[in-house]
């Protein structure tokens, strides 16, 4: 018997390495043709000139004082909104992970809405409050359309789940026992939190920042609709320079510079969330959470309330009032007609043409995040493994309109002849997808019990089967939600379909642009049917979510 287990015993310690390799084929194979090739493709496009490479174009592009400015402001704006989501969604990260409310699990769901909206949609939210007839330019003449505030609230609406889930979902596991010896020891609230608590929720503020950082750096949709012609953002200066100037080359050097300073950003990201796994002992989220105590604890959740529902009810409430406008449905009823229209199909085949894709896009992403969570379940795997899940993030942050662009220059001649292929859209939305396939069941993967997949494997099961009879069975719910999560990120990516889309098969995001695009009130009022039929889409799709997720604190 020992001598049978030691010959049995090297080779299964083996075998989780080269399993995990094996895992990881197909994803960097999907990566690689999808995203690398596209990606380096426009950017030798932009740099070659007869075959050789103009590096000098780097110095050119950047000395000139209107990219300055568009770097300048993507900067600046980002800090702003980052600091300015940080303010506000702290508050209601400790009422979500300390204080116990009736109805809190549908307010979770609630303030999580923004957050798989369409860029598009929320600009239009934005756009309907304090745009053109906007409710306070009808209350109080006040116009903040095409203004600095407009683009910092939006993206605060947009990212304050960030904050809330990152950091409440700490928050809710650390043990307040800590922070009560602080206090019979003499300290003072304040001071106990802050020498405390604060500390070991410093990973987890550090993660979200730099998430919402790196969302509102690479900011698109609801620049380019709020911002107009006088704040671009460097994903809006790509799409100017591609689609409307043509300057392949200057578009390239910002696409560069981009990629360098994302890939900055998911470094320190990936050090952090590292930091924030090993650091702290922590217990049931559900055993921390009280009812409010005292004038300060309900103040607190009042002031939350309020601004949720300032902040994040109503420019939708306001979106959907703006969509009701015209008497008897009229902009309701618009979306079935061609005429007039800017698209071959009336706009409401924009509805069937975006589940489709988004069906499409969902399974690729669950094969290929499922896959790559699988690979990094281990937490002491090594340093290519790590390197592989810090390349899953970089669709997050990489220009989407230069994917979206790439795949027409690249994907056009055989055997990847894909240009005019309807596959191209769901492969663009499910290259968003994937990162949140894997931080939604990378978490629960990590959870389970790693002797039960070696006992598996000792009484001879191939790695296929311990997946699926071990892991499987635990992460049904987790493969769920990122199912969920997946689709919803496909139907409402607007940056590389908006380049891939067809004239007779448009997504709802693209239709939504192409309509504001557009004057007359006519075009704005389906423009805000069509975002209220988006809106409600993903509503229903986050609340189902909801209801099937029983880890309250993973990371998406």
């Amino acid at each position: 018997m020992d001598l049978a287990r030691t010959e049995v015993t090297p080779a299964k310690r083996r075998s989780p390495s080269a399993a995990r390799l094996g895992l990881m084929v197909l994803p960097v194979a999907f990566f690689g043709i999808f995203f690398a090739y596209p990606v380096a493709a426009i950017v030798a496009r932009g740099l070659k000139v007869d075959g050789a490479w103009r590096f000098g174009r780097l110095g050119e592009v950047l000395a000139q004082s209107d990219i300055r400015h568009v770097l300048w402001f993507t900067t600046w704006q980002a800090l702003a909104s980052t600091a300015l989501t940080l303010l506000v969604a702290l508050p209601g990260a400790y009422v979500f992970a300390r204080l116990e409310f009736p109805g809190k699990q549908v307010l979770r769901a609630v303030v999580t809405v923004p957050f798989v909206l369409p860029t598009v949609v929320v600009g239009t939210a934005f756009l309907a409050l304090v745009g053109r007839g906007g409710l306070l330019d009808d209350l109080w003449g006040v116009r903040l359309d095409t203004t600095v505030w407009a683009i910092l609230l939006a993206h605060v609406f947009f990212n304050y789940a960030v904050v809330v889930r990152t950091v409440g979902g700490l928050w809710g596991q650390l043990d307040p026992r800590q922070e009560e010896a602080a206090r019979m020891l003499g300290a003072s609230r304040l001071r106990a939190w802050r020498t405390v608590t604060l500390p070991a929720l410093g990973p987890a503020v550090a993660a979200a920042a730099l998430m919402v950082f790196l969302f509102t750096f690479t900011s698109f949709g609801v620049v380019q609709i709020l911002g107009g012609p006088t704040f671009s953002t460097l994903e809006v200066e790509i799409y100017r320079q591609t689609s409307e100037i043509f300057d392949l080359s200057t578009a390239a050097v910002l696409t560069i510079v981009q990629f360098v300073a994302v890939g900055a950003i998911l470094v320190v990201h990936a050090w952090t969330v590292r930091r924030r796994e090993t650091a702290l002992r922590l217990v049931d989220a559900n055993l921390t959470a009280r009812r409010p105590r005292g004038a300060g604890q309900w103040a607190l959740l009042a002031g939350v309330l309020a601004s949720i529902g300032v902040l994040l009810v109503l420019p939708l409430a306001v979106l959907v009032q703006r969509s009701l406008d015209a008497p008897d449905f009229a902009y309701y009823r618009a979306l079935t007609s061609e005429d007039g229209n800017v698209f071959l199909v009336p706009p409401i085949e924009a509805i069937g043409n975006s589940l489709e894709y988004a069906l499409a896009a969902t399974v690729i992403a669950v094969v290929i995040g499922g896959l790559a969570a699988a690979a990094l379940t281990r937490r002491d795997a090594g340093r290519l493994v790590r390197g592989f899940d810090a390349l899953l993030m970089l669709p997050l942050g990489v220009s989407a309109v230069t994917v979206g662009f790439g795949f027409l220059i690249a994907l056009d001649e055989p055997p990847l002849n894909l240009r005019s292929s309807w596959i191209l859209v769901p492969l663009a939305q499910a290259l968003v997808g994937v990162p949140f396939v894997v931080r939604t069941m990378l978490p629960v993967l990590r959870a389970v019990d790693q002797r039960l997949r070696e006992a598996a494997a000792v009484l001879g099961a191939s790695p296929w089967r311990v997946w699926r009879e071990v892991d499987l069975p635990m992460v049904r719910r987790a493969l769920l939600v990122a199912a969920g999560f997946a689709f919803a990120v496909s139907l409402g990516e607007f940056g590389a379909t908006v380049f891939i889309a067809r004239p007779d098969n448009p997504t709802l995001p693209v239709a939504v642009a192409r309509l504001l695009g557009r004057a007359g009130e006519l075009n704005y009022g389906q423009a805000m049917a069509l975002s209220t039929i988006l809106m409600v889409v993903c509503a229903v799709a986050l609340l189902v979510l909801e209801r099937l997720r029983t880890d309250r604190t993973g990371e998406f």
